[in-house]
């Protein structure tokens, strides 16, 4: 009977070398040579383990062309970026291209230095995804290679950032959900995340705060939870902020699911009831949203088609550096779903009209 679950071990031995070796490399550890590396990275591949089981296997053998992709963590199966890897890595193999994994440690961060296995010399392009650090993408622009980012620093100005940019589209899909949310009869709205955590987060603020504006609402902060902190998705930590409030709100946006099912956890441990006492709105639609009691009201990104995109503005930004840099938004679509309680009814309804 076949695992259910590849393992590390099960890497080390099909290549032959050490789980403590297979294990450094999986995670971009520099001391791996660089060939034992490549032989793990595509039997991980093969072996369809977490979220490499989205790359071409035949990417490791090509070598007509480079594309280095930088990241400070490496997307995990529920994150979008693992699927718009994916489409990312087809569309580049289709042009003869390879996909380099370049692990960028707090480190190399602080020091403003590259990833020891990266050779500039020998990379066509740069994809940046998780990397959210200004001075270090204003350093990576300054190689003169053709970089384009999926997310960005909120702290960066479009206008000064020479390379490009790739982003689903946030504003208008808060917008839309908050808007309904207020049309509902919610007057007093909460939003959870750090809305300086990335370009992403700060256009989903953007796009609550419009609404409350529009609607002639206050922003209520005390209804907020946006301290910059790495906790959000801790249920404990998430409960003592919502123990600091005089009374939540009737309903939370949230920046991503991952905060929002921390949130849900939070309050189901507070007794609190989801949408009976308290409405909550992810982004992302991750796997995690559809298995969570109740199903989470969301936001659904297209992760494979912003990869092809990706790859289609790098490769353009490869054969004519000279053209305007762009600044790419991906359209995305609002699920409702029992978390938002009538609001998903009523979407049921109007889709039957």
């Amino acid at each position: 009977m076949p695992k259910d679950k590849v393992t590390i071990q099960d890497i080390a031995d099909a290549v032959g070398v050490s789980r403590n070796t297979a294990s450094k490399a999986l995670n971009g550890n520099e001391s791996i040579p660089e060939a034992t590396r490549n032989k793990i990275l595509k039997k991980a591949a093969e072996l369809k383990y977490k979220q490499f089981a989205f790359v071409d296997t035949d990417a490791f053998a090509r070598k007509s062309g480079n594309i280095a992709l930088f990241t400070a963590n490496m997307p995990t199966n529920s994150h979008f970026g693992s699927l718009l890897l994916s489409g990312l890595e087809k569309k580049i193999s289709a042009e003869g291209f390879n996909l380099s994994f370049h692990i960028v440690r707090d480190s190399d961060t602080a020091s403003l230095t590259l990833p020891n296995n990266f050779e500039p010399g020998k990379a066509d392009g740069i994809v940046c995804i998780e990397m959210f650090d200004k001075a270090y993408s204003e350093m990576i622009c300054s190689l003169g290679i053709p970089v384009i980012f999926i997310d960005a620093s909120s702290e960066i100005l479009f206008s000064e950032l020479q390379a490009d940019v790739i982003l689903m589209e946030n504003e208008h899909s808060v917008y839309s959900i908050a808007s309904r949310l207020i049309a509902s009869g919610h007057s007093r709205l909460g939003f959870v995340g750090d809305y300086n955590h990335c370009k992403s987060f700060n256009e989903r603020w953007t796009g609550f705060n419009r609404a409350l504006a529009d609607a002639g609402l206050p922003l209520d902060r005390s209804a907020c939870i946006v301290e910059n902190d790495r906790h959000f998705g801790e249920a404990r930590w998430i409960e003592d902020q919502l123990d600091r409030m005089e009374r939540l709100p009737s309903a939370f946006v949230c920046a991503n699911d991952f905060i929002a099912v921390g949130l849900l956890r939070a309050l189901k441990n507070k007794n609190i009831r989801i949408p009976e006492d308290v409405l909550v709105v992810g982004f992302d639609d991750a796997q995690e949203s559809r298995i969570v009691e109740p199903q989470l009201t969301t936001v659904h990104i297209y992760n494979t088609d912003m990869g092809f995109v990706t790859a289609e503005m790098l490769l353009s930004r490869i054969h004519n550096p000279a053209k305007p840099f762009m600044v790419t938004h991906v359209k995305t679509d609002p699920v409702y779903r029992e978390s938002t309680g009538s609001l998903q009814r009523n979407d049921a309804a109007a889709a039957l009209r």
